[in-house]
């Protein structure tokens, strides 16, 4: 069986899941290039897609 590829690009992270704070990570999805916001802390997690200033969906279209 052919490996997949990963889909995303994990191109920024920060913090420690285990303090209050959380890790953070921008997610960016390769076939789209639409960017996700991800947080953890202890056994809660959540995910969103980033916004800029104007309240639209960052993306960076795929090279």
């Amino acid at each position: 069986m052919a490996r997949k590829e990963n889909r995303f690009e994990v191109v920024f992270q920060d913090g420690n899941s285990l303090f209050d704070g959380g890790f953070r990570q921008i997610l960016v999805d390769k076939e789209t290039g639409v960017h996700y916001l991800t947080w953890k802390a202890g056994y809660g997690a959540g995910i969103t897609p980033l916004l800029d200033a104007d309240g639209k969906v960052v993306i960076k279209k795929p090279e």
